[in-house]
């Protein structure tokens, strides 16, 4: 299953892979968006375009099937469970943040394991880094978009940031990658290069190669950890056989890198498992400040990773000390095996994400909001210690107070868990805590250790185990070598488990025996380091507070200092074995001192081992003290001769000197007294220049953090020098007495001012404004400490926004006051214009009856122009407020639905929004309205809000209405009149009605559009009828002239035609005219005919 996480500048990125990406990958694609949960999203349309897989918007619990798209909806998170999805509400947290694709990813990783891939891709902020996490901890693949082909790279560069992507590449380029990995067989079928593994030397090559690059041996790591991750690897790079693989990994340097930090993931975050550190926090922090007041508290938190659990610690105990009220010195050693998580964890600074782990409180109080990131405060930074340290071969911390290493044992064998338990053992003072991860326990080593709380596994330390195999207070347990207790020989075939397991049976042996019948002993090497003890050595040695010692002659006791010494160095020199009887030792709570024997015996080992000695100490009875024991060697008698051998040494050194002294006893005795004053005089500068030493380390480092200071200063001042002069704002900073303390050079416009003039009190100095009273304005904002501005005129006509502002040193206190000028000459021509043009615009939207208005979508607001309420009928804008389904209820109910569709309609299809509809005023009248608008949208592509004009139309659809009555009344006279109408222009018929055709016996369409010449018997009569018509029209306007037609079958039928012209003035806008057929009424006369017809 691929999850792929974008955001911003996603939808590109998104395009471009599935344009890549087979159809039939077998893999399910869920994409995860930052979506806007006011809109509907197109996704599902718009990447239906760029693939042939089918494109589904999540639903509650759907099933998941291979070469199927899945897109999350809008305001919902989405996790799979057992192959379904899972809807489930966003959670913004206090901060207002979501992170969905780290909510998915994580979920991936639980639920498919090794066989779930990340993608991230285009986007702002960090959401999926945490995710990725979780992702390559189960095994899982990731790759990340390459920083230059994203439109935003803030998401891509904090996933590169975290060294986890196995490819970075461009969109387009990562289906290639991604088949090549889903149809590799280590991805399709399980465990097959551990089958290989088991049947050849490649996993202990690939041992000793991480072990050479690193100087980390993962021999007992769990095998199946190690081979889930080579096999990941070895899918990443294409390798299908182990050793072909191991070859590889032998030429680069680069993978051996990268399986290194495969093999070291660790999945960390802050308070992770919130309860469990809730549980810290309430009740076994306060209990460790509490019982260690006034004392340094020691914590240790092993295989730290990041620092995320570190600082969670000391946020907890930084808070507990606050809460109880207690002084308590707390240092904590965070401590990792990788040098680059150190590192990481030394910088202190976090991606955005983490405020999914960090409670807000804590978050603000805490960590410092810089750019992308959050960086830990100094306060928490200067109480953690990060260093590199191996679990397995460097000696433990000591005075330890709590222990936290969560999550590491359980990847590493039973055998390996044991010996790092035991450093956790002797590490912790008695009573202190052991802090393991969820799925860990003590183990062997659960007898010293006492379980208080079994869910969380929180361990108090309840006795300490004397360790008989490699000592955690001395030396460092070298991997090379598994030689057991006195490098007993073993041969080098047995596999270093059976080894190290032999091992430990054969020291639990020796234990047993050593507790019962063998004196103390100790294993030192030839440097003099102690390697290895057994029994109790409190009597015999002292071993000081802090990092461990392993100097044998640091840690014995006074009396067998120099019998140690001198008989360890004896036996290397000389091989053979030394002893020493009646070694008399002081016992402080004895009334008589003890008797000791020493004795020391080289160890015998394999060919090429370090050479190595045993020293036994066995205390004497009080009737033995005093004899010999047979082959022993006599200290009393062998200190006797290192004395006489000294005496002789000092005769001589006393013969030699006497005759120097001899020689210059005349000298001697004249610089004598000089010599005593210079040795006075010595020891006083001695004296001093200690002093001084310290004193100029002090200074030191106060300088180097003023200089770093200074520097800072510096760059601001340089940085406030150019910001002031290039805003070309007039500034005066002054002091309390209202002296000149700094000023913008551009300040010259308006005062005679110089350099010079720093520190002269500003009434000395003249200015160029007109009508105000600059001193005591600025005296008032001095005294009161608040504020005041207003609009000032120079004497050339310039004007200025004058702003007098106390100037602020701490939250609540003051020192002068800051004076700006701001030239506000093109704001105020602007505003005059404005005032002018909005002046004109008011009188021509009441003259036109004309508005304005805007819709915000979002929140449903819609704003109205002031006359929009008259328009309205009502009595004030104040009427007119609410949102877009208030308006609604003032249009006409017949209207409402249409309007609202409409609306919709604009908004989707990018749309011009253009209707014609009815309001009902208060008084229960219809106005008409014409409203027109055009949506706003965002760089998304998201409506943002809709603005546009609104005009009174109710004047013009009465007159409308009108109109189309009386176009009816001409229509029917038309269609029914007894005589027929036309209208002819240039000759040609326009129009003519039934009654035209009737008398001329055509159809319609067989006139219109015809020379009206037609009509006419001859050219002559027509042109004789036009000229006559023409005369009339001169005289009276109107022509009537009786003439005749030729009907189209050939009749001729006499006439009364009376003609008007549309426009006198211009007769080629066409005439309209009347006839009548006198066939039938030619027993009327004809004047009276022609009146009647006039009239």
């Amino acid at each position: 299953m691929v999850g792929i996480g974008a955001s911003a500048g996603g939808l590109e990125a998104i395009q471009s892979f599935f344009q890549k990406m087979p159809a039939t990958s077998g893999a399910a694609f869920v994409v995860v968006q930052h979506l806007s949960p006011d809109y509907k999203s197109l996704m599902v349309e718009l990447l239906s375009k760029q693939t042939q897989m089918p494109v589904k918007r999540i639903t509650d619990g759907i099933p998941v099937e291979a070469d199927t798209v899945y897109l999350i909806p809008p305001k919902k998170n989405v996790k799979i469970f057992h192959g379904r999805l899972v809807l489930t509400d966003q959670d913004h947290n206090a901060l207002g943040i979501n992170l969905p694709i780290d909510i998915f990813f994580t979920s991936l990783a639980e639920d498919q394991g090794d066989k779930g891939v990340a993608v991230i891709l285009s986007g702002a902020g960090s959401d999926g880094t945490r995710g990725i996490k979780s992702i390559k901890e189960k095994g899982g693949m990731v790759m990340a978009q390459a920083e230059a082909s994203a439109k935003f790279d803030s998401m891509p560069k904090s996933a590169i940031s975290t060294h986890l992507p196995d490819f970075v590449l461009p969109p387009e380029e990562m289906p290639e990658q991604l088949m090549a990995f889903l149809k590799h067989p280590y991805a399709t079928r399980e465990g097959i290069a551990r089958k290989l593994a088991e049947k050849g030397t490649g996993l202990t090559r690939i041992y000793s190669l991480l072990r050479d690059n690193s100087g980390i041996d993962f021999t007992f790591y769990k095998t199946s950890t190690v081979m889930r991750r080579i096999e990941r690897r070895m899918t990443i790079n294409r390798y299908e056989d182990l050793d072909e693989y191991v070859r590889f990994l032998e030429s680069s340097p680069r993978e051996q890198t990268v399986l290194f930090r495969e093999l070291l993931i660790g999945v960390t975050s802050f308070f992770r498992d919130a309860e469990a550190f809730q549980l810290l926090r309430e009740k076994y922090i306060p209990e460790l400040i509490r019982n260690n007041s006034g004392k340094q508290l020691r914590v240790w938190v092993a295989s730290c990773s990041t620092g995320e659990e570190a600082y969670s610690l000391a946020i907890l105990f930084m808070e507990a000390i606050q809460n109880n009220d207690v002084a308590v010195d707390v240092k904590i050693f965070a401590t990792d095996v990788d040098q680059d998580a150190i590192f990481h964890a030394s910088q202190g600074a976090y991606p955005k994400s983490i405020v999914a782990d960090v409670p807000p409180a804590l978050l603000n109080k805490y960590f410092l909001h810089k750019g992308d990131n959050y960086h830990i405060s100094r306060q928490i930074r200067e109480m953690v210690v990060f260093a590199q340290h191996n679990l397995i071969k460097d000696p433990p911390f000591t005075n330890i107070n709590f222990v936290s290493c969560r999550n590491l044992l359980i990847y590493f064998q039973p055998v390996l868990q044991q010996r790092v338990l035991e450093g956790f053992n002797f590490s912790l003072t008695t009573d202190g805590l052991l802090f393991l991860g969820t799925s860990e326990t003590p183990g062997e080593m659960e007898s010293y250790f006492t379980s208080l709380h079994p869910k969380w596994k929180i361990y108090r330390c309840k006795g300490k185990r004397r360790v008989v195999g490699e000592s955690h207070v001395v030396g460092k347990y070298e991997h090379k070598s598994w030689g057991g207790v006195g490098g007993l020989g073993r041969p080098d075939t047995t596999s270093p488990a059976k080894m190290l397991e032999e091992e430990r049976v054969l020291a639990r042996f020796v234990e047993t025996v050593s507790g019962a019948y063998l004196p103390f002993a100790l294993v030192v090497n030839e440097q003099m380091q102690l390697l290895q003890v057994l029994g109790e050595s409190r009597d015999y040695m002292r071993i000081p507070f802090g990092s461990p010692i392993t100097d044998i002659s640091k840690l014995m006791v006074e009396d067998l200092y120099i019998p140690v010494s001198t008989g360890v160095a004896k036996v290397f020199r000389s091989g053979e074995e030394v002893s020493f009887s009646n070694i008399r030792m002081q016992d402080p709570d004895a009334h008589s001192p003890r008797y000791v024997n020493v004795r020391i015996m080289p160890l015998k080992g394999r060919k090429n081992q370090p050479p190595l000695a045993a020293l036994f100490i066995q205390e004497q009875s009080n009737e033995g003290a005093g004899v010999k024991s047979g082959e022993s060697y006599d200290f009393n008698q062998e200190t006797l001769q290192r004395i006489n051998d000294l005496e002789h040494e000092l005769q001589l050194t006393r013969e030699n000197l006497q005759a120097t002294i001899e020689e210059l006893e005349t000298s001697n005795e004249e610089l004598q007294a000089t010599n005593e004053e210079l040795l006075a005089s010595n020891e006083e500068l001695q004296s001093t220049n200690e002093e001084l030493q310290s004193v100029n380390e002090e200074l030191y480092t106060v300088n180097a953090e003023l200089q770093n200071k200074i520097l800072e200063l510096t760059e601001v001042n340089n940085d406030l020098d150019n910001l002031m002069n290039s805003t070309q704002v007039i500034s005066l900073f002054l002091d309390d007495n209202l002296d000149v303390r700094r000023f913008t050079t551009s300040a010259a416009q308006l005062f005679n001012i110089l350099d010079s003039d720093i520190g002269r009190p500003l009434a000395h100095l003249s200015h160029n404004l007109r009508d105000v009273d600059l001193i005591p304005l600025i005296g008032r904002v001095n005294r009161t400490h608040k504020s005041e501005e207003r609009v000032v005129r120079s004497v050339g006509g310039d004007f200025y926004q004058l702003r007098v502002l106390p100037y602020r040193i701490a939250p609540d206190a003051y020192q002068g006051v800051v004076v700006v000028f701001v030239n506000i000459n093109t704001l105020q021509h602007a505003q005059q214009e404005l005032n002018r043009v909005s002046l004109t615009e008011g009188l021509i939207r009441h003259t036109a009856q004309i508005g304005s208005w805007e819709w915000d979508i979002a929140s449903g607001r819609m704003i109205w122009s002031e006359n929009v309420a008259e328009m309205f009928g009502l009595q004030s804008s104040a009427d007119l407020e609410g949102d877009f389904d208030a308006f609604l209820k003032i249009l006409h109910s017949d209207d409402r639905v249409f309007v609202s569709e409409m609306a919709d309609k604009a908004v989707t299809e990018h749309g011009v929004f253009d209707i014609d509809h009815r309001i009902m005023t208060p008084d229960e009248a219809v106005r008409w309205m014409a409203l027109t608008g055009k949506v706003i949208y965002d760089e998304h592509g998201r409506p943002q809000r809709m603005v546009g004009i609104i005009r009174d139309i109710s004047a013009s659809k009465e007159l409308e209405e009108q109109v189309q009555e009386k176009n009816a009344l001409l229509a029917s006279i038309y269609r029914t009149a007894p005589i027929g109408i036309g209208m002819v222009s240039e000759r040609n018929l326009l129009w003519v009605n039934p009654q035209v055709c009737r008398i001329s016996g055509y159809e319609q369409s067989e006139l219109v559009g015809q020379d009206a010449r037609m009509l006419y018997p001859s050219d002559e009569e027509y042109e004789f009828v036009g000229k006559e018509k023409y005369r009339q029209v001169l005289v009276n306007g109107t022509g009537t002239v009786k003439s005749r037609w030729l009907r189209k079958d050939g009749d001729v039928v006499d006439i009364l035609m009376s003609s008007s012209p549309v426009d006198k003035r211009n007769l080629d806008k066409g005439v309209t005219f009347m006839v009548l057929d006198l066939t039938n009424l030619s027993e009327f006369p004809e004047l009276a005919m022609q009146d009647r017809f006039n009239e």
